[in-house]
Order: structure tokens, then sequence, then C-alpha cells
């Protein structure tokens, strides 16, 4: 029997803080009883999080998993791709690596999903954010706010936070868009987001329970530069037809 849901998590260079999540997946799993899959995307690491992530994995033997491991780095959005090509279920969540958003925060995402009211769904921290426990830094808290006025201006995108790593969807109208997508590193969250509205699926921004965690990767103004080169990207494809389907 395939799984209701597929968890996929891309990684890079967590082999010293994936051990706690993916505990604390398993244990949401074996409590709540779900018929759910662990997918682990190691995106080109040069430490052990593969051999980390399988290790700690297979304490559940009873939880359907898997690691998936590729030795060149190609980016969260290919490594996030990746997963959700491979994942089984109907519906696929991808959760960053660190929780930053609790992963019983899932069924806000994956119910919607469930009963047919959207396709897409997609966590915030914008839409509530007395919601968020520890916020980020005040310079990249400002900074995120920034990058979110320029991604509705660019890409014309109503929402208030694309960039969140806690997504979800229907993978029986989402894995066809898969085929389609170009952007591999920052700006992919955005391109998914866009390719689904672009093919008319419903999406639905929620607020979600969120707390910055240390040790993130992204760089404020090295991702800032390579977020608008992406979105112009987005903006070309879409006039170029790149994004319509057979």
């Amino acid at each position: 029997m395939n799984p209701s849901v597929s968890i996929v998590i891309p990684a890079y260079n967590e082999s010293d803080r994936i051990g706690s999540p993916l505990e604390t997946i398993i244990a949401y799993i074996s409590e709540q009883d779900l018929n759910a899959e662990i997918i682990v995307v190691d995106d080109g690491s040069q430490d052990d999080t593969a051999g980390f992530a399988k290790r700690v994995l297979s304490s559940a033997p009873e939880i359907r998993s898997k690691v998936i491991h590729y030795d060149q780095n190609r980016g969260k959005g290919f490594a996030v791709k990746t997963g959700l090509c491979s994942s089984e279920a109907e519906i696929a969540l991808f959760s960053d690596a660190d929780l930053s958003a609790p992963i019983d925060e899932m069924p806000k995402l994956i119910d919607p999903i469930r009963a047919g009211e959207y396709d897409v769904t997609f966590g915030s921290r914008a839409l509530d954010r007395s919601l968020i426990g520890t916020h980020q830094p005040w310079r990249r808290e400002q900074g995120g706010r920034l990058v979110n006025l320029i991604i509705r201006k660019l890409s014309g995108l109503p929402f208030s936070d694309t960039q969140c790593g806690f997504k979800a969807f229907n993978m029986a109208k989402f894995r066809p868009l898969l085929d389609v997508m170009t952007i591999d590193r920052f700006g992919f969250d955005v391109e998914f987001l866009f390719v689904a509205n672009y093919h008319h699926l419903r999406l639905a921004e929620i607020p979600v329970r969120w707390n910055d965690v240390a040790g993130s990767k992204v760089s404020a103004i090295r991702d800032t530069r390579r977020m608008i080169g992406e979105l112009m990207q987005i903006r070309r494809n879409a006039k170029k037809g790149v994004y319509d389907t057979k």
C-alpha cells in the first residue's frame, strides 16, 4: 500500500544537526500512526549527511524511508524536485531540514489538499506573526520583507511569504509540472508557486508556527541578487512558453 503522505527533506552539509529533526519526524509519524514515508535528499554534501540520515532512519524500520544522494551540489530546488519525483504518496510535503516550521503543523497544509479544497498549500510567516516563536535577527527579517516585496512586484504573485520551507502538493496535479521547472537554487519556491498558478492550480498561503534556527546558509546580498536574476528568468520562461505542458 502506498503511503498517504511523503515528507521530503532536502539537506546539504547537515550531519551535525539532521539527527534530532529526523527523530522528531519519526516520533510524530509513530504517535499519529501515519502511513507516511520520509525521503531525505542529500544535495552533494561534503560531510556524512547521507550516512547519518540512513543510520537515524534505520532505527525505525517500520516507517518507509529512503535517502537519495548525488555527488555534485545542485541546489535546494533540485533536491526538492528530486525528492518529489521519488515520492509515492498522493500528497507530498517538503520541509526544511531544521524543522523551523514544526512537523506537527503538517495537518494545516495536507488536510485542505486531502479534502479537495486546494492543490498546493504553503506555510507563511507573514500572515500571522504572532506564531513566530524565535525571530530572525532584525537585519535579516527586514531584508526578508524587502525580498518578499521584490518577489511580489516581479512575479505578480499576491502572496506575503513564498520562501517558507514548508509546502505541500497534490502530486497528481503537481508532478507533471516538475518537468518544466528550471530553477534549481534560491528562487525555486517562487517558480513552484508561479507555475502552479500559471496552470490554474488552487493555492493557499497558510499561517504556521515558525522559529528561526541558527545555521542558515542564506546570504542576504548574494541570494537577493540571485533571486532577482531568477525572477527575471521566470518572467522570460513564461513569455517563451517554457511552462506550457503538452
